[in-house]
């Protein structure tokens, strides 16, 4: 599959401080994350996606070419910034129809597709004839979202979209998304809340201080980790006597109690033998099991093994 976005020995700087340094990676078609604390080069390497700066050296191309001064691809990007960039005094219909008709799309189609796009955003109807800034942060990203959509683009680029959004809607915006990469559109979100990004990006790439730390699949990266260490959370009616029984078939590297619920914080050896033994051990043992699950399958513990 061709990339989407291909990086080769990319760099940026700002004056003397360097916001990107010799990055080189590849996005392909789906949603893909950039993951990174503030302040680690990913709001730089969206504003050189976006042709909004030039890199200082290496090379970025978008569907194949640069996007900086290339209308070409500008008109098959959507953008949705973090920062705040509406008109508050316009109502949403007013501002998406004059973006639109800045945008070059027919005038007859305008009013139809705007409010297809608040529609498709989920913003409630009853709030479309209240001023933008009239509007919570939650209600401004929908309305950002719409515009990022009025071109109908082949790569959405997002930062940070959920600020200000309740959990029901990041639910709801998360949704929007997979529909939208079910459609074929392409989608790079860029965000530090790592909770946002686990369920929808299958592909991430891990910034920190101007590089990338690494890309791919989260399965893929684990696996290409040398000192990975596959870590679970079980609870059981006899905890110790579990441990016993492990460490006597050598599965597990070591363990941890939680006094507080007397769970098990267990690091395996070898994923595929524990997984493939562990349900005949419990079995046989005649052990009572209440809860097991993953620590370190999330992609905060994939990240904080990689930067650490």
């Amino acid at each position: 599959m061709s990339a989407i976005i291909q990086a080769e020995e990319l760099s940026r700087w700002y004056g003397i401080v360097m916001g990107l340094n010799h990055v080189s990676f590849s996005v392909s078609s789906g949603i893909t994350g950039f993951v990174g604390p503030n302040g680690a080069g990913k709001s730089t390497l969206i504003q050189i996606i976006t042709g909004q700066l030039q890199p200082s050296s290496g090379e970025l191309t978008v569907f194949g070419e640069a996007p900086f001064n290339n209308p070409k691809i500008l008109g098959r990007i959507g953008y949705c910034p973090e920062r705040e960039s509406v008109h508050t005094e316009l109502k949403p219909l007013d501002w998406l129809r004059g973006l639109a008709l800045l945008s070059g799309i027919p005038s007859n189609e305008i009013t139809d597709r705007c409010e297809l796009l608040l529609d498709q955003v989920k913003l409630p109807r009853v709030h479309w004839k209240k001023r933008l800034g009239q509007y919570s942060k939650g209600m401004r990203q929908r309305v950002k979202l719409a515009q990022a959509l009025l071109a109908e683009p082949d790569l959405l680029v997002l930062d940070e979209p959920m600020n200000g959004l309740d959990p029901m809607g990041r639910q709801e915006f998360s949704q929007i998304l997979k529909e939208l990469a079910a459609d074929g559109v392409s989608i790079i979100i860029s965000s530090h809340i790592l909770a946002e990004l686990e369920s929808l990006c299958k592909n991430v790439i891990i910034v920190s201080c101007g590089r990338v730390l690494a890309s791919g699949e989260q399965k893929s990266i684990r696996t290409e980790m040398r000192n990975w260490s596959e870590q679970l959370i079980v609870k059981c009616d006899q905890p110790l006597s579990l441990v016993k029984i492990l460490f006597d078939k050598e599965l597990i590297l070591g363990f941890d109690v939680d006094e507080a619920d007397s769970s098990l914080n267990l690091r395996i050896k070898s994923p595929e033998t524990f997984y493939q033994q562990f349900p005949y051990l419990i079995k046989d043992s005649g052990l009572k099991l209440w809860e097991m699950r993953s620590q370190s399958r999330s992609l905060k513990n994939l990240f904080d093994q990689i930067t650490q």
